[in-house]
């Protein structure tokens, strides 16, 4: 390392050496000195192990970890689950001094901020009128969904925030010895904390505790930084043109999945989608009526003064507040009567009292529009009358705040599988219709009794017939969603997502429901909502295509589209695509899929927006968001893009303020570079397009030859992993399968994922690319490879491709893998398939580094290499204790200590690792 990559690290690890002393100072006192001394022993013999490859190290740290009892145990897995919990806060906050010592430093902007997107886009031509475009048409939505292997309480996060704000205050300020002092006990005082606040929880997570934890993101980040980043980026885009410009308009709001998405979760009804837009709703407006009480007790503007518009006399003029002593106080009495209004809608929408009792009565707001118009109305006075700057502090930050998240805080979207829907459609034809038997209809017959109906408004659903309940649950929902934009206004639910959508039939069948709702009028063939695709097998992703394009031939769905501006939403699913095919061939598949649709949609003059369900590990689409943004197809963004965080990522993105902020404005960034600078975009060439074809076959060959055609595979990975053990977690509202079934077809993509980075191997973020690479070097000798080195180096998606696999292969380690393997009984069946996993894994690291030029994994990226060679020794011995406990457990030992410590190395290896679901 050079000596000024040291000197800047220096601070990192100053943080780290004070969080593990305040850690190791709290075991000690709260466990024992010979707690702490065991703990350190392991440490010491963790960091020989793999730092000097240490064999002697190993072997006592094997043999150590086997002999404690299960005190003793959980001790030791909570200390070193706790300090990667905290070697992760002092990561974050280390690179946030980074980046606001560059900043003060004046230093150029740095790839993935605004100002970089930005002097980019000027110094590329794009004119200013050609950037307003972009903004007036800019929709970048992060969707945040449940997390079905998210492990952390949100009692924990509240003690790591507060670590994490104490570090900062040592950053940022200039403290006296005293202060320093005070900050240091206020620390030790939140790791006790932490030390005396159970990991774990004892019951099942239920779905309106999914949303209050996902709310609970809103306080911290999303509603104090979402309107300040729109503001700082309306001041840079103002300053950077000749002329300045106007308000932007919100083109950055959060979307959410909780309370809304059923798919393969029976506990999310219509009762609980109601329950979770009042959530929402509350969140919203008691923020608001918050931000009034201050805006009022700070414009204090007398009229003996300053004059006032008379727009804002009469609103001063309508208010309830008539005390005499603010008579000639027009702008308090203004925001007392807003107050008022909005304390009234609170409780006409959600039986929400005002923290701060209105000043009067006054009758709530329609809409609203109607809000953010008396809030215009302050804002206009102000400027007309030489007080702008009075405009641009909380004023400013409330009148953005409502345009992003209005009465409805972040617009649910909802969520069902298309058998699920075929179901309940072929039930509503048998009741008035017994001579069609829908499920058995083939595909054409299918879309042609559901456009016959979908052409009559005649209701096809009577309430005279009593539905079976799975039918009863799906029309409720949607009569649900009905009142739901009734009551909060067109954006509290905007799209209604079909999963694993193969064919035009899917999207019919929704129409009729939505039809049968009210969200689809006939009459004036309007629709409420969009209507979205998900496509997530391979299979399916292959035809998504071809089935846009028989939907957009059928002139009722092109009606349809108009009454939405001729906007498709289009979903693409990276979990089961991957748990389908594989790492290669899922986002191969995923890349001619949108290429695919992006000449499709142009053809039928139709305006795409891509929906990623990515997740947070790589196997699942993760990775860093600018990059994969940017290594989009020409044409995929233009503006409109959407994309899921889940779980963790969502803790590790938002659960910092300041951190939150940089995360959102690298998602403006890359839409914004992405579709303003198309030509570093340009569609791969030829050969490039080939070779990939290439390499996918033979990678889903070599994938679905392993995981789905080996004799016993099902059984290795049960046995080999602790698929079981978090299926019984209580860390989700969601089954960890779709159906009660060991089948690796039934499971869910994000516990298939997680349980393998769990023992390491890493498995879906890497399987098949060896054998890939050795049968295409074969075929094309040097000079093939040569062209693969070609496309690392001028072609963005393969080089986001094989920068995500150097992450996950880093992160693996196939030593400790084997240990695990060693939990699978039959002897044979493990000889039979870990060393086949081994020998892909050296075939995949050896071609990747070729390829990218490198001798060692991560080269390119110094400082995730730095930060896994300082996490690992910390992390490898909760691997270790892992196997030993899953061997106590899967022996029979029924002792509750056990159990526990099991699940408290998932959690530690969850942290050590980050993105692992």
């Amino acid at each position: 390392m050079h000596q000024d990559e040291h000197d800047k690290d220096e601070p990192l690890r100053q943080d780290i050496r004070l969080l593990g002393r305040i850690l190791g100072d709290t075991l000690r006192d709260q466990e024992g000195q010979g707690a702490y001394e065991m703990v350190e022993r392991i440490r010491q013999l963790a960091i020989r192990f793999h730092r000097d490859d240490d064999i002697t190290a190993r072997q006592e740290l094997t043999a150590l970890l086997g002999g404690l009892d299960h005190v003793q145990t959980i001790q030791v897995v909570r200390a070193f689950s706790y300090f990667s919990h905290l070697a992760n806060i002092a990561e974050d906050q280390h690179h946030l001094r980074r980046s606001r010592t560059h900043a003060i430093a004046g230093s150029p902007p740095h790839e993935g901020s605004f100002d970089h997107a930005l002097v980019q886009a000027l110094s590329a031509g794009v004119d200013g009128e050609r950037l307003l475009a972009f903004f007036r048409n800019c929709q970048i939505v992060p969707v945040l969904t449940a997390h079905p292997t998210e492990v952390q309480r949100k009692s924990i996060l509240d003690c790591e925030r507060k670590i994490a704000f104490l570090l900062n205050e040592q950053n940022q300020m200039l403290l006296t010895p005293e202060e320093h002092s005070e900050n240091e006990a206020a620390i030790r005082r939140a790791v006790l904390t932490l030390w005396q606040t159970r990991m774990l929880r004892y019951t099942r997570l239920a779905v309106m505790d999914e949303v209050a934890n996902a709310l609970s993101y809103y306080d911290v980040t999303f509603l104090s930084q979402l309107p300040r980043l729109h503001n700082a980026i309306d001041d840079r885009i103002a300053r950077a043109l000749p002329g300045g410009a106007d308000e932007l308009p919100a083109f950055l709001r959060p979307g959410s999945w909780i309370g809304g998405d059923r798919d393969g979760n029976p506990f999310v009804t219509a009762d609980v989608l109601i329950n979770t837009m009042r959530m929402h709703s509350r969140r919203a407006l008691a923020y608001y009526l918050e931000q009034l009480n201050q805006l009022r007790a700070g414009l204090s503007s007398t009229s003996r003064l300053v004059s006032v518009s008379q727009e804002l006399e009469q609103l001063a003029a309508r208010s309830p507040d008539r005390a005499a002593h603010r008579d000639d106080e027009p702008y308090r009495r203004a925001i007392s009567g807003i107050h008022a209004r909005l304390a009234a809608t609170a409780k006409a929408l959600d039986i929400l009292e005002a923290s701060q009792p209105a000043i009067g009565a006054a009758p709530p707001y329609e809409s609203v529009a109607e809000f953010s118009a008396d809030l215009d109305t302050i804002h206009g006075s102000l400027v007309e009358h030489h007080s702008v700057l009075l405009t641009r502090g909380r004023l400013r930050r409330l009148r953005r705040a409502v345009a992003v998240f209005g009465f409805y805080l972040a617009p649910l979207d909802l969520r069902q599988n298309s058998d699920v829907h075929a179901r309940t459609v072929a039930e509503l034809f048998a009741a008035v219709r017994p001579d069609i038997d829908y499920l058995a209809l083939g595909e054409d017959a299918r879309i042609a009794l559901l456009l016959e109906e979908l052409a009559t408004p005649r209701p096809l659903v009577s309430p005279f017939v009593e539905y079976g309940e799975q039918t009863a649950s799906e029309l409720a929902i949607f009569k649900a969603a009905r009142n739901i934009l009734d009551i909060y206004g067109a954006g509290a639910i905007e799209n209604v997502i079909i999963a694993k959508t193969d064919g035009v039939s899917d999207m019919l069948e929704l129409a009729l429901l939505l039809k049968e709702s009210g969200l689809l009028l006939p009459r004036e063939q309007q629709l409420a909502v969009n209507i979205v695709p998900l496509f997530e097998t391979i299979g399916d992703l292959s035809r998504c295509g071809e089935i846009m394009e028989r939907l957009f031939s059928i002139p009722l769905y092109r009606q349809w589209l108009a009454s939405r501006d001729h906007v498709q939403e289009v979903m693409l699913g990276y979990s089961d695509s991957n748990k389908d095919g594989g790492f290669v061939t899922s986002g191969w598949s995923l890349y001619s899929a949108e290429r695919a649709l992006i000449d499709i949609f142009n053809r039928h003059g139709v305006k795409l927006r891509l929906f990623h369900g990515r997740g947070g590990s790589v196997g699942r689409g993760g990775g860093p968001s600018y990059e994969a943004i940017l290594a989009q197809p020409a044409g995929a963004v233009q503006g409109r893009i959407r994309i899921t965080e889940q779980g963790e990522v969502i803790a590790s993105k938002y659960g910092n303020p300041e951190l939150g902020r940089h995360n959102l404005e690298v998602l403006v960034a890359a839409t914004m570079t992405a579709t303003l600078l198309p030509r570093v975009h340009d569609d791969p060439r030829p050969e490039f397009v080939h070779a990939m074809e290439e390499l996918s076959a033979t990678a889903y060959s070599s994938y679905r030859s392993m995981v789905y055609e080996t004799a016993g595979f099902e059984q290795y990975f049960w046995e080999s992993t602790v698929i079981s053990e978090i299926a019984e977690l209580n860390i989700g509202s969601r089954p960890a399968s779709r159906k009660k079934s060991r089948e690796i077809e039934a499971l869910r993509a994000i516990p298939w994922v997680f349980s393998w980075a769990q023992c390491r191997l890493m498995l879906p973020g890497w399987f098949g690319f060896g054998t890939a690479v050795t049968v295409y070097r074969a075929a094309h000798g040097a000079a093939g490879m040569e062209l693969l080195a070609v496309m690392y180096r001028d072609w963005g998606f393969f080089r986001t491709l094989l920068s995500n696999m150097d992450m996950v292969l880093a992160k693996s380690d196939i030593c400790i893998a084997e240990r695990y393997s060693q939990l699978v009984k039959d002897e044979t069946l493990r000889n039979a398939i870990f060393p086949r996993l081994k020998a892909e894994r050296q075939a995949s690291v050896d071609a990747l580094l070729e390829i990218m030029g490198q001798t060692e994994l991560l080269d390119g990226n110094p400082l995730l290499k730095r930060s896994l060679r300082n996490r690992f020794p910390y992390l490898d011995p909760l691997n270790h204790l892992q196997i030993e406990l899953l061997q106590r457990h899967r022996s029979g030992e029924i002792d509750g200590r056990v159990h526990s410590a099991l699940h408290l190395t998932i959690n530690g290896v969850a942290a050590g690792l980050r993105n692992s679901g």
